[in-house]
């Protein structure tokens, strides 16, 4: 299985990527007190590439690496996006807010990729969903995309169905820590948590108080199988982290564990012009509710 970019002559093509939609990019420049606000869709500078993670059963995966645009990144994040049949892709909003801004509010690589089946504008992976079980070869692809780049201390992050891969899967030695978002731990059983505690290494789980699928109390008794899990209760949010508020405590938390000592919360302003669009629960709820356009229907009885 190749990390890098396929030869054309040896690798089957991914799908023809749609058009991204034209989002405002904020010009180069750092935090700054009284700066501009950093908003839902600021886009902060970054380097961006395209890239495609092959995996070991012979599928092409598309995805986006952002990098800080003037340093090696000092950490790395893998993320694994929700479930698909419910609109989960490699821009649910969480993620694509991380790739706008922590590379450069952070130093942080950011991976996003769209598991087998799943489509967003970036393009098409190919394969059919498989409910977490063929999944774990698109896990371990883009843990080698992420060797195969050299990128330095790298964690999962996973959420919602993301979360399940990581405890399915993601007991990887090339992996330092994971960070899970919204876990429903249907899919994921005591045998993957068990195997979690004997693997060691950080697993830090955030839980919205108002959660669907979750709630805290519930997730201390689940993960208290796992001596090293961290169980931090975030009052007032939901399953889908809508808000800018939400976001942002998140954001920090990741921040925080990947890059222990980094000063957070995160800033909120940039010292170089942004776009001036308002921030509200409700854009970001029809971002994430628009993207169920770019996947399979809903297939009744799942969940996230």
């Amino acid at each position: 299985m190749n990390a890098h970019s396929p030869d054309p002559a040896t690798d089957r093509p991914a799908a023809p990527a749609a058009p991204s939609p034209e989002l405002p990019t904020a010009p180069e420049g750092k935090p700054a007190e009284h700066g501009a606000p950093i908003r839902s869709l600021t886009v902060l500078p970054a380097r961006r590439e395209d890239v495609e993670l092959h995996t070991a059963d012979g599928l092409t995966l598309v995805g986006e690496l952002a990098l800080p645009a003037h340093a090696a990144p000092s950490g790395t994040l893998i993320t694994l996006h929700p479930l698909p049949t419910h609109g989960g892709y490699m821009d649910s909003h969480v993620y694509r807010k991380a790739a706008w801004r922590l590379p450069a509010l952070a130093d942080l690589a950011v991976l996003r990729f769209n598991t087998r089946g799943t489509s967003s504008p970036r393009g098409t992976s190919e394969g059919a969903f498989d409910g977490g079980e063929a999944e774990r070869f698109d896990v371990a692809a883009a843990i080698e995309l992420a060797e195969f780049h050299d990128l330095p201390h790298r964690w999962l992050v996973g959420w919602s169905f993301g979360t399940e891969l990581v405890l399915k899967h993601g007991t990887d030695p090339g992996i330092e820590g994971a960070i899970l978002l919204s876990p429903p731990l249907h899919r994921a059983t005591d045998a993957d948590l068990d195997r979690w505690a004997a693997f060691g290494k950080p697993l830090v789980v955030l839980v919205p108080e108002l959660d669907d699928y979750l709630r805290p109390e519930e997730a201390r008794r689940r993960f208290a199988r796992v001596p090293q899990a961290e169980v931090i209760a975030v009052e007032g949010a939901k399953h889908l982290w809508v808000g800018e508020p939400s976001v942002r405590r998140v954001l920090d938390e990741i921040v925080s564990h990947v890059r222990p000592g980094f000063p957070v919360p995160l800033p909120t302003t940039w010292d170089a012009q942004t776009e001036t669009g308002t921030d509200t629960e409700a854009s970001d709820q029809a971002s994430y509710d628009a993207s169920r356009t770019h996947v399979q229907p809903t297939t009744t009885g799942q969940t996230p």
